[in-house]
């Protein structure tokens, strides 16, 4: 039953209905932030084809593992987060709260690694003014970073709607879910053009 006053879910939903997940101002917002990567990934990809040789050499400096670490935490935070969200819809709010919580445990650990490969990189020398596919590397991974830190104040959010029995709204939960997805995804993207692509 659903307490349409404030959108509150107390017991599993009957409506099946398809809609869209969330709120939309939510979704606004990540396709906004989805238009502005798909602009920086462009530039990155024009920048590289013309000088493919700097960017392969500069790219060997990078540890592919770690990149895959990171990549298989943030799946897993996403794999977490999408079943928190199945079980509020469900109405059960302390299983989606543990399941929340393992998501964001893997979005602190992501940044955890990431601070561990940047304090690497830099003692190796490899810093933002080492050339341009390292001002990009920095720059992408560190706007990226940012988003995973929002996503994390987002998923607190999401954590004190499902603690408290008189809010639980489920767009809010949806909404948080599609934020970090989102943050998911554009990693995928970075992973591939950073680490990968050859």
């Amino acid at each position: 039953m659903t307490d349409t006053r404030h959108g509150a879910v107390t017991a599993p939903a009957t409506d099946t209905r398809p809609h869209l997940p969330g709120d939309g101002a939510m979704w606004v917002m990540v396709l906004g932030d989805l238009i502005i990567f798909g602009a920086y990934f462009v530039i990155f990809m024009v920048h590289r084809a013309m000088a493919p040789q700097e960017y392969l050499h500069a790219q060997q400096d990078l540890t592919l593992n770690v990149g895959v670490l990171n990549t298989l935490v943030l799946l897993t935070s996403s794999w977490f987060i999408a079943r928190g969200v199945v079980a509020a819809r469900s109405g059960d709010p302390f299983a989606a709260l543990r399941w929340t919580y393992g998501g964001a445990a893997c979005g602190v650990l992501f940044i955890g690694v990431k601070a561990y490969e940047w304090s690497v990189k830099i003692a190796a020398g490899h810093t933002l003014g080492s050339g341009e596919f390292w001002s990009f590397y920095y720059m992408l991974t560190g706007i990226h970073l940012f988003h995973v830190a929002l996503g994390l104040l987002i998923i607190g959010i999401v954590v004190r709607e499902l603690r408290d029995p008189h809010r639980r709204r489920m767009s809010m939960v949806e909404s948080g879910a599609v934020y970090w997805h989102m943050v998911d995804l554009l990693w995928i993207v970075i992973f591939a053009l950073l680490y990968v692509m050859r």
